[in-house]
């Protein structure tokens, strides 16, 4: 049955006691529509000033009409802005050598690293999490550095990505896989490794599967690039076509590749759907050859639609930022007008933030209330993360224990 739709060739911290409720933070868009309704109060000048913000690529929603906006899903967004300090500290701390602590004069001039807003103070954004960053003083010299219990939480988290460690190796094999030359180069599975959870020092693991990589040195650029050293027949097989097996009438209403035709053309809705589905079935699968399909034509664009959805599939949270898919745009084969293909299959994807800086979302991997269905060790780890970054000291006495039961 997957054949007739698919033409492919084979390819432990103690439990976290809930903080209090705290008030749901404005999402973006609602900020941005609150401030689109004081543009009559305001005199000409800033209203001028006002507009051309909102009207900047950096605030502009990428989705423009209201009524299709999935609040739940964009409060996701929210919600990353929230705890990029979190994520990015925690992480370039724990790339450093014992004790793992920067002056703070020095963390100051690394807002991106750290992932704090340029110009502002970065002991307010350590401040905002007390229970894992804290400001020793050491020589007179007040760092920024860990607290016990995120160290304790660091080492969970290694524990967590030494036993999904095959599991990773088996999503970067399907994604070279995908690619064309099978060959990734490792600077960009580094810088996409939060999305497809893979641990930090992943580019001195692969060296571990000889049987499933070989890294070696481009002659054109010097880079260190990832190679796939055997096909796996078994692995060539798409997210898709998994869940056509389970559930073939979710998958046909998934995806809708139709053809434009004029209104000389008596069609009605059930004609049209017949006609839509002709064009749209067979799909192509994401593990065949891309660079035979000629481009601008349907299958070619079947192909695309397949690889990004394949790829999303591969994440952990099963959504990625544009810049994490453009980092592939090479080895996937995209084109530019990779947008508006996406856009069409809006039963499929859903596209979060600004005209700048978006997400794709898989739609059928969250609830209604934008909550994953299945979720990842990795994930929920994360969670219990958020849960602590939002607790203060006077919060529980509970929470002031770390892995070890210790005090902190």
């Amino acid at each position: 049955m997957a054949r007739r739709l698919f033409c492919a060739t084979r390819a432990l911290l103690l439990p976290v006691p809930a903080p209090a409720p705290a008030p749901a933070p404005i999402s973006s868009a609602a900020a941005a529509e609150a401030a689109a309704s004081l543009l009559p109060l305001l005199p000409c000048k800033r209203r001028r000033k006002l507009l051309k913000k909102l009207n900047s690529p950096r605030a502009a929603p990428i989705e423009p009409e209201a009524a299709r906006r999935v609040p739940a899903l964009d409060a996701v967004l929210d919600r990353d802005t929230a705890f990029r300090f979190l994520h990015r500290a925690r992480s370039f701390l724990a790339s450093l050598p014992p004790p793992h602590r920067i002056p703070l004069s020095e963390a100051g001039k690394l807002y991106r690293e750290l992932g704090f807003p340029r110009g502002r103070k970065v002991a307010r954004s350590a401040a905002r999490h007390p229970l894992l960053f804290h400001l020793p003083v050491v020589d007179s010299v007040p760092h920024l550095a860990l607290t016990p219990l995120m160290r304790s939480l660091l080492e969970e988290e290694r524990r967590i990505h030494d036993t999904l460690l095959p599991s990773r190796v088996r999503a970067v094999r399907k994604l070279l896989m995908l690619t064309a030359h099978r060959r990734v180069p490792l600077a960009k599975l580094h810088h996409c490794r939060a999305v497809l959870g893979l641990p930090d020092d992943f580019r001195d693991r692969v060296r571990d599967f000889p049987d499933d990589f070989r890294v070696v040195v481009d002659s054109a650029d010097g880079r260190h690039v990832l190679e796939l050293v055997r096909w796996d027949p078994a692995l060539a097989v798409s997210a898709l076509e998994r869940d056509f097996v389970v559930d073939e009438r979710r998958v046909r209403r998934t995806f809708r590749f139709a053809v434009p035709h004029r209104r000389l053309m008596p069609l009605d809705a059930e004609d049209a759907d017949r006609l839509d589905a002709a064009t749209t079935f067979p799909l192509v699968s994401p593990y065949t050859n891309g660079a035979l399909l000629k481009p601008w034509t349907p299958e070619a664009e079947k192909y695309r639609v397949g690889v990004v959805h394949e790829f999303l599939s591969l994440t952990v949270e099963k959504r990625a930022m544009i810049h994490h898919i453009v980092e592939f745009k090479e080895e996937f084969g995209l084109t530019r007008h990779m947008y508006e293909s996406l856009k069409k299959q809006n039963r499929a994807f859903y596209l979060a933030g600004t005209e700048m800086n978006w997400a794709l979302f898989l739609r059928d991997a969250y609830d209604q209330n934008g909550v994953l269905k299945e979720k990842d060790p990795l994930v929920l780890f994360n969670e219990k993360l958020q849960r602590y970054a939002c607790m203060t000291k006077m919060d529980s006495g509970e929470a002031m224990t770390d892995a070890s039961g210790n005090r902190v």
